[in-house]
């Protein structure tokens, strides 16, 4: 059986393009561990948080879930990993959002006014749980008829 270089060549072809490929999407997914400290956050409902969704301030990713846990009361223990050098204040808020109607949750932080920082190990003193669709639309609804549960 003879092979032609024209094959040889493309087969080359086809594992660079392979390789470029894999490079690429491991440099957009960030696989690198984080470097940072971990601070815990105890909501009654996460929303379906996983480990491995953002948390961001303003926006902007700081860190990510690394661990979720139940408590024996039935509460939710998250762990986060926050990015070295983001020191945010004790007074801080941990909140469970949405990214919209389609979009996937994550914690978002919402810095408080204190001189004192959190330190890894530290636990958010406020939290918000996770509010549904279903229950933002629930309370419009029975602002708008008067009705009260």
């Amino acid at each position: 059986m003879k092979k032609s270089p024209i094959e040889t060549i493309l087969g080359v072809l086809v594992i660079l393009v392979a390789f470029f490929f894999v490079r690429f999407a491991a440099s957009k997914i960030d696989a690198r561990p984080q470097q940072g400290y971990e601070l815990t956050a105890v909501f009654s409902r996460s929303g379906g948080l996983e480990s491995g969704n953002d948390v961001r301030v303003s926006g902007i990713k700081v860190g990510s879930v690394v661990g979720l846990d139940l408590t024996p009361d039935y509460t939710a223990k998250v762990t986060l990993n926050i990015r070295e050098g983001i020191n945010l204040p004790k007074d801080s808020t941990a909140v469970v959002a949405s990214d919209g109607l389609m979009g996937g949750t994550f914690v978002r932080l919402e810095p408080g006014r204190s001189k004192e920082f959190l330190k890894s190990g530290d636990q958010f003193a406020r939290v918000k749980d996770f509010r549904s669709l279903e229950d933002v639309v629930s309370e419009v609804i029975f602002l708008a008829t008067g009705k009260d549960d």
